[in-house]
């Protein structure tokens, strides 16, 4: 019953995803996220069987079946990732709902399911154009504000939020201000400041400064590799630094860390 269960919240993550490629790709673009999804080289109109998450990319052999442009393998990817963030989630919350509780889990899922969503969005589109949209960080910062009342790292938790908990998105947010101010930008963009409040509202301050902790770890692995490997990158190369933090925060969340 869990498999079932689990490949059905899979399957559902790799619908979602596909929805985030479209506004990954349309956000501050002239484009609507409506509409018919088309090949970005001959905007020649997809069919049903092109738009299957991950399947119809592999079956097209990642090129367009008109053209024959090389698809984005970012379309894959984000399906991919969020299909198992999904996954992931129904497995932490399993408990809750064969409980019998589904009310408190539907509530519970679809915060932290909208809450990575919007997270994923912003590391890809940060990958991308080095930059995190004001939009997606400020609805972020409104929803993980909103969860500091009805949840916690653990699932659904109604309560009046203490002064920690409060301050703890601003405690995780300060380092990155800090670092954008004395660089004028040049060490940390302020956006990834603003990314951080959420984080810290999210999970919570404990929780939340093992995933800073983490992205740091991982980013520094990443970006010493990438300056040794890579010919593109050099010591002076911008690296976004979103997709780190998101890393840390889904490690964080997922496997309850606590370092410090």
């Amino acid at each position: 019953m869990v498999t079932i269960f689990t490949l059905i919240f899979l399957v559902l993550g790799l619908i979602i995803g596909s929805f985030l490629n479209v506004v990954i790709l349309r956000l501050n673009t002239e484009r609507s996220f409506g509409g018919r999804s088309g090949c970005m080289t001959c905007m020649n109109q997809l069919s049903w069987f092109e738009l299957i998450p991950v399947f119809s990319f592999l079956g097209l052999r990642g090129r367009c079946r008109k053209c024959k442009a090389n698809i984005s393998i970012q379309y894959p990817i984000v399906e991919l990732i969020t299909g198992f963030i999904f996954a992931a989630l129904f497995l932490k919350f399993q408990n809750v709902f064969f409980y019998g509780q589904t009310l408190v889990f539907s509530f519970t899922y679809a915060y932290f399911a909208a809450a990575f969503s919007l997270m994923l969005v912003i590391a890809v589109y940060d990958i991308r154009h080095k930059i995190i949209p004001d939009t997606l960080a400020i609805a972020l910062g409104i929803l993980s504000f909103v969860g500091l009342f009805f949840f916690n790292t653990s699932g659904f938790y109604p309560h009046i939020p203490s002064i920690l908990e409060f301050a703890s998105g601003l405690f995780i947010a300060a380092p990155f201000a800090l670092f954008w101010l004395v660089s004028a930008g040049k060490w940390m963009g302020l956006g990834d400041a603003k990314l951080a409040i959420s984080i810290g509202w999210l999970l919570g301050l404990s929780c939340a400064l093992s995933g800073v902790v983490l992205a740091f770890w991982i980013g520094a692995v990443v970006g010493i590799a990438l300056v040794i490997f890579s010919k593109k990158h050099g010591m002076k190369s911008e690296i976004p630094f979103a997709p780190y933090l998101v890393l840390g925060t889904l490690l964080a969340f997922f496997f309850e860390l606590h370092l410090f």
